[in-house]
């Protein structure tokens, strides 16, 4: 069965996700947990680029069958020289496998095509994070190849390049 599924902007009262979303198996990837201060720092920047244009970027919480389920997001970046968009998304532990991840970055595609001003959106999960990768494969990015990039700020490692075409 095909579970619908909305993408919520972000709220004052989103900030219980980001502590859902801080334990250790959702960060294994991401340089594990962050102190409650840097969450509280986090939630106020969500809040701002939700308050911007539409073009800047957006953060969403995944709302599947009324409940939600985790977040995604997209937001300005300059890569390789070019303005485009990156995106990144988590999905809580008792949701994942049905696909939600993917159907919510094909969504986010949607929303950045047709309120952005971006021509591209990346994804670069870690090489090693064979679940988000197949995110990316499923939701239609293309696999531009591996890179180096630092996350979060001080921890280098091995990602994948994920893009997706927005404009032609």
């Amino acid at each position: 069965m095909d579970t619908p599924l909305e993408l919520a902007p972000w709220t004052e009262g989103d900030f219980w996700l980001l502590l859902r979303k801080n334990e250790p198996v959702m960060t294994e990837h991401l340089g594990g947990p962050e102190t409650e201060a840097k969450l509280k720092d986090r939630h106020q920047r969500y809040l701002a680029l939700s308050a911007r244009e539409p073009a800047a970027g957006r953060v969403f919480r995944i709302v599947a069958e009324g409940e939600s389920v985790g977040t995604i997001a997209f937001w300005e970046r300059i890569w390789k020289g070019e303005e485009v968009y990156e995106t990144g998304w988590g999905v809580l532990p008792e949701f994942q496998g049905r696909g939600l991840a993917a159907k919510a970055a094909r969504a986010v595609i949607a929303h950045a095509a047709a309120h952005g001003t971006r021509r591209h959106l990346h994804a670069f999960p870690s090489v090693e994070h064979g679940a988000s990768n197949a995110v990316c494969r499923t939701a239609g990015f293309v696999l531009l190849g591996e890179t180096r990039f630092e996350y979060p700020p001080g921890q280098w490692h091995t990602s994948n390049d994920w893009r997706a075409v927005l404009a032609g």
